[in-house]
């Protein structure tokens, strides 16, 4: 991904809160056969505080990504649309696309059985969430048997990205009033995750 100063976003805590929040990623690897995608959710390392991430592949996908052995992309993307010029004002102007989004690259630690054990009971509880009728890994009729049979069919996988590149193109080269008049107009057709992201990195550039 082509980088531009103007939109870089460095700050670690900025990039974890993308990937909590986006959490469904495309995992990229360069094979003999050419270039591989696989589609899978992750999460941060909740033993770290930096961009390290967790997550599972079901096999064979981890041979067909090279899993443990080639560098892997990551990309995670989050909020993102169109942009009309209508809302530029009466000047020459082309539609864009507003984004936010983060490659990580490395090469993955595959998980032991007992790691990738945790990080499935971690991804179904943080996504069932805790209500009363939230359904961990092991509520029943799961039972252990079933859940080492479910772990056996999967390759979990930690990775710390070697290199990471970050963007969040969100009109910052545009004017405050211009910026109002996007996240109107973006609140107004019901984008509310991109207008809302907006309405954030707008408040961000002016809080002293």
């Amino acid at each position: 991904m082509r980088q531009n100063p103007s939109f870089a976003m460095t700050d670690v805590g900025e990039i974890r809160r993308l990937i909590d929040l986006n959490p469904w990623v495309t995992l990229i690897s360069q094979t003999d056969d050419g270039l591989i995608a696989s589609h899978y959710a992750v999460m941060l390392d909740d033993t770290r505080d930096d961009l390290t991430i967790v997550g599972h592949v079901g096999r064979p996908d981890d041979a067909i990504l090279g899993l443990g052995d080639r560098e892997l992309l990551v990309v995670v993307q989050g909020p993102h649309g169109y942009i009309t010029p209508r809302w530029y004002g009466d000047v020459p102007a082309v539609p864009t696309w507003n984004f936010v989004t983060a490659h990580l690259s490395g090469i993955p630690e595959l998980l032991s059985s007992e790691e990738n054990l945790r990080v499935l009971e971690r991804l179904v509880e943080h996504f069932e969430g805790h209500g009363d009728d939230a359904r961990g890994l092991y509520a029943l009729p799961n039972d252990a048997a079933f859940v080492e049979r479910l772990e056996r069919g999967t390759v979990g996988f930690r990775l710390t990205p070697t290199r990471v590149t970050a963007k969040r193109k969100l009109s910052q080269n545009r004017s405050a009033e211009v910026v109002d008049t996007i996240i109107e107009g973006l609140t107004a057709e019901g984008r509310h995750e991109l207008s809302a992201e907006m309405r954030r990195a707008a408040d961000a550039r002016v809080r002293p």
